[in-house]
């Protein structure tokens, strides 16, 4: 079936490079029986899955949200492999033009699933032309020009779109609103990462002990697509040392030569809460003004960095902008400053 992943040699979990597209797709779950994590959710496509095949229906239309690399891509292919229809792969920045969406709507078969990535970024016209798409199975078509111009429905076949975004929030009502499902995925358990880099290491024939699979489990920011990241370079240094078996040393070593911490942090992160603790006294402050201060784009902290310290609570969104806690400060080594959250509200 296609595939398609962004292309990028970073830590970053929305992005991969050539060598590593291969390897993610390479270790995908293919079914809802090999698919770790994500219980609640996983739990309920089967039913919906289960229901559309007795029914002989295309499965409903789901939404998938959440930050990046928490498997969304992966349940759109397995809910088509369960299926045993086609996947269809695109993404919202490739569709521009509305021609461009009545190529891919008439190119899909009785039940295929359609796959928009990034659906947020569909642009107006794009998007109200979905609308019958989704309703009705038919693709409005207008033929002439002028006064003599008319409208023809260019019926479908019944498809399935699944949409993903990092952004739900950008969705407008209307579109979010045709979804008949829309799945809200978390980040991952410690212990369910564990399992997903024993059974990836499996994959790419390399042993691991169990505490090493936890070292690296531990540092992966509760994402699937960055444990198994971290797991591929960490099986390039134990095979060059010589190793058959990944031990916590040799995880451990080359997690420190990777330049991710304990709490799973990068030089993007530190760059991060240290512009807003030594630059602005802990905040607050806006986005754009730390975006500028670090040299990265604003959506890429906001969709990418900010979501895994907000959760794990090293900083805080207010009204008047980001504010370091307690906890930055702590992992930081440095004294709280006079905005920090947590002595606020012990004065008060």
């Amino acid at each position: 079936m296609p595939d398609s992943e962004r292309i990028d040699p970073t830590l970053d979990p929305n992005l991969s490079s050539d060598s590593e597209g291969g390897l993610q797709a390479g270790l995908r779950p293919r079914s809802f029986d090999e698919y770790v994590g994500q219980k609640f959710e996983v739990d309920n496509l089967r039913v919906f899955v289960e229901a559309a095949i007795a029914r002989r229906d295309p499965l409903c239309h789901t939404l998938f949200s959440g930050p990046p690399g928490l498997g969304k891509t992966t349940l759109a292919h397995i809910c088509a492999n369960e299926l045993g229809v086609e996947l269809h792969i695109t993404s919202g920045p490739a569709i521009e033009r509305k021609g461009d969406l009545a190529g891919i709507l008439t190119s899909l078969g009785e039940r295929d699933v359609l796959f928009i990535d990034e659906i947020h970024r569909l642009n107006a016209v794009v998007e109200e032309n979905l609308y019958p798409a989704m309703e009705d199975f038919q693709f409005d078509i207008i033929v002439g020009e002028g006064p003599g111009a008319r409208s023809i429905k260019l019926p479908l076949p019944r498809f399935t779109l699944i949409g993903a975004t990092t952004r739900a929030g950008l969705l407008t009502s209307p579109l979010r609103d045709r979804f008949g499902h829309v799945a809200r995925l978390d980040y991952y358990s410690h212990e369910e990462l564990t399992r997903i880099a024993k059974r990836s290491a499996t994959l790419m024939n390399i042993a691991i002990d169990p505490d090493a699979a936890f070292e690296i489990a531990r540092r992966s920011r509760g994402t699937p697509r960055v444990v198994n990241r971290l797991l591929a370079r960490v099986r390039d240094f134990a095979q060059v040392a010589g190793l058959r078996t990944i031990n916590l040393k040799i995880a451990q070593d080359s997690l420190l030569r990777l330049g991710v911490d304990n709490e799973g942090f990068d030089r993007m992160d530190y760059r991060y809460l240290e512009t807003l603790i030594d630059k602005f006294d802990g905040g607050p402050v806006g986005i754009d003004t730390i975006a500028a201060a670090t040299g990265e784009h604003r959506n890429t902290l906001e969709d990418v960095y900010e979501p895994y310290l907000l959760q794990q609570g090293f900083i805080q969104r207010t009204p008047r902008g980001r504010v370091a806690t307690r906890r930055s400060y702590d992992h930081l080594g440095r004294k709280p400053g006079k905005n920090d959250p947590d002595l606020q509200a012990k004065m008060f």
